[in-house]
């Protein structure tokens, strides 16, 4: 018997998901379904970028913030838009960052180019390597390399350092097999287990001085990417983990505890990212009904090229752009184009041009002030039952009060 197997027999390199209940498979069902919807969405270029940029820079403070970056998320986007000034004395949470930023990138790129690979002790090193890249460590920490010495993080030991080497070889060659591959048609599920089951093993084994969580986030991003995630959804387990901090550190504290029963974090993990899921659909759908919206207006104004039908389609535009109910005072003024369209025109022209609009019905007068119904274009969604269509317009209502476009303002 070795030393681990004395200490940590929970490392069994084994994963009995037999006894799962229902739930779980119900959920993996859902993930592996959201994650094929999100792949095959088309998005305007920009607004992909944009979603790839801000979900990336949510998961890289996430998995910082769980140990210690107090970083905002609008201070990582601006660091992943390369726009960021922050003091020198905040230099070093940019750096945890953009460690994690640098790891993930170089990562997608090589699943892009080469596809999937098998993962090695070498990888499992690098990612831990650029983790900690230019940080400050203890003196017994080597980026990258296996510790030499007894690890305790929160009461947690590590495995036995001597045989940390032999292990990192062993879970490659686990995940590397056959338990972990999928059928054709279900790759995604079979990867979103690989991705978490690596995550709690690494953590476990804690090969690393420091670093240790950080590097097994990464690994799932890997495993999720090749597995099909698309890259916008690559990192949701980690920014989950970080809004439930407290229920993931008790989930891995669980797992070693109930002797090497993996079922309950799993369960935790899939669930949560489903949710994660669910919620950055709901950004993508909203996307889609404002492209819908914006198709459907240009097609009430197909054939009319007046100079006055073009300053009507201007306004109906810029106040679809700008959501929620405007001021008569302010509607001339939405946007320079406008502000020059309306140039030495009187009141009278803006007021025949809205209610042009709303005999169109594609603006609404109120008491409160006139707003563009792009709930109209929900009218063309399948028939339901009673309701469905109101929870839609909740959902796209919901996004609207953010400025009618997406939340974090594409």
């Amino acid at each position: 018997m070795t030393a681990y197997e004395r200490t940590h027999p929970w490392i069994s390199f084994e994963a009995n998901l037999k006894p799962a209940p229902p739930a779980l498979w119900i959920a993996l069902g859902e993930a592996r379904s959201k994650c094929q919807h999100l792949s095959g969405v088309p998005l305007k270029p920009l607004v992909a970028e944009k979603l790839h940029q801000v979900y990336l820079a949510r998961g890289a403070l996430a998995t910082t913030a769980i140990e210690g970056n107090t970083l905002s998320e609008k201070e990582a986007i601006a660091i992943v838009q390369k726009k960021s000034n922050l003091p020198e004395s905040q230099a070093y949470l940019e750096r945890e960052i953009t460690n994690i930023l640098e790891a993930s990138n170089t990562m997608l790129g090589k699943i892009e180019e080469h596809g999937t690979s098998p993962i090695t002790p070498n990888d499992i090193k690098q990612y831990n390597k650029t983790v900690l890249n230019g940080l400050e460590v203890e003196p017994y920490v080597v980026p990258g390399e296996c510790v030499k010495t007894d690890i305790k993080v929160a009461g947690y030991h590590g495995a036995p350092w001597q045989e940390c080497e032999e292990l990192l070889a062993k879970l490659c060659r686990w995940l590397n097999s056959d338990t972990f591959k999928g059928q054709d048609d279900d790759g995604i599920t079979a990867g979103i287990l690989k991705a978490v089951i690596a995550h709690l093993y690494l953590v476990w084994i804690h090969p690393f001085g420091d670093g240790n969580g950080r590097t097994a986030r990464l690994l799932e991003v890997r495993f999720l990417t090749e597995a099909g995630v698309p890259s916008a959804a690559g990192h949701l387990l980690s920014n989950f983990y970080n809004k439930t901090r407290s229920e993931y550190y008790r989930k891995l504290s669980d797992a070693s505890k109930s002797g090497g029963n993996i079922i309950e974090f799993p369960i935790y993990a899939v669930n949560g990212f489903v949710d994660e899921l669910r919620e950055q659909l709901k950004i993508v759908k909203n996307q889609q009904w404002h492209v819908s919206w914006q198709n459907y207006v240009y097609e009430k104004f197909e054939g009319r090229n007046s100079i006055s039908d073009k300053r009507q389609l201007k306004l109906a535009l810029a106040l679809t752009k700008r959501g929620g109910f405007v001021p008569k005072s302010e509607l001339r003024h939405l946007t320079p184009e406008l502000a020059e369209a309306y140039a030495g025109k009187t009141d009278k022209t803006l007021t025949r041009d809205v209610n042009e609009l709303t005999n169109l019905q594609l603006v609404e007068k109120t008491k409160d002030g006139y707003r563009a119904t792009k709930e109209v274009i929900l009218a063309f969604l399948p028939r339901g039952r009673k309701g469905s269509v109101e929870a839609q317009l909740r959902d796209a209502a919901f996004f609207d009060e953010e400025g009618g476009q997406l939340a974090f303002d594409i």
